[in-house]
């Protein structure tokens, strides 16, 4: 993405150092004067929340289709997509969700591991390669999709909230703190069957905003399905978005994969 300097994890056989921009934040300094312990391993990892031999190992996602982000011969647009497009415009995962990025995941959203916000969200900027077929040169403000009001009352914080300030710091992207709300509870996705995940959701987003002519990435941990994103995009074009990207950490794949 043109416009900033968010730094960078390179995966595979080289270094997966995260050089950032010569500004330190307070959480950069702190991080900088203790030394690091990997969140996985739990060996030396300088100043960086996973270390470098951890960082080679992980999940990365690749040749996914630009639309849905599940794998792709080429990451070429899947069939699902040019049959039946989804209401939202692209998807950038960096991950698949599996071992061990669902123990980060987990230990941010369960865990109180605020921390890992910053390292998810330079994860997904670290994939933005703006690559896809339909993606804006860059977003003009971000959304986090939003808990229900008890879910996020016991956790005391939105994960994706938190993902979604922190690339808001690296880009410049303007973060609209409530440019989605939850009006309708619903119970957890994960507890259903995949094909019950749509219905559940339907109807649960509302948006009070005139969002006319503006493109918007929303963000979220993992991605599953794709049901609450998609609804999520319906009701953002509903008032007015012209363009509606997923930015994830991580996409469930189906077991086919």
């Amino acid at each position: 993405m043109a416009g900033y300097n968010s730094g960078e994890f390179r995966a595979g056989g080289g270094s997966c150092q995260i050089f950032w921009r010569a500004h330190l934040t307070a959480f950069d300094a702190a991080r900088l004067a203790l030394p690091q312990r990997c969140e996985l391993c739990a060996g030396v990892s300088g100043t960086e929340l996973v270390c470098n031999a951890c960082m080679r190992d992980l999940p990365w996602l690749s040749s996914a289709c630009p639309v849905c982000a599940l794998p792709t011969s080429g990451g070429s647009v899947c069939g699902q997509c040019l049959n039946d497009p989804p209401a939202f415009d692209a998807t950038i995962a960096a991950f698949s969700y599996a071992f061990p990025i669902d123990r980060l995941i987990h230990s941010l959203k369960y865990q109180g591991r605020l921390a890992l916000a910053e390292w998810c969200a330079n994860a997904i900027l670290a994939r933005d390669d703006r690559s896809g077929a339909g993606v804006s040169s860059q977003p003009q403000h971000l959304i986090a999709l939003p808990l229900a009001v008890e879910r996020q009352r016991e956790r005391g914080y939105n994960q994706a909230q938190e993902i979604a300030r922190a690339i808001s710091a690296r880009t410049r992207v303007p973060l609209l703190p409530r440019g989605l709300l939850r009006v309708r509870a619903t119970p957890p996705q994960a507890a259903l069957p995949w094909t019950e995940r749509a219905k559940n959701v339907r109807g649960a987003f509302a948006c009070e905003l005139d969002l006319s002519g503006l493109t918007i990435a929303v963000v979220d941990d993992v991605m599953t399905t794709g049901a609450s994103l998609a609804e999520a995009a319906k009701t953002l074009k509903a008032s007015g978005a012209a363009s509606v990207e997923n930015w994830v950490v991580a996409r469930t794949l189906p077991p086919a994969h």
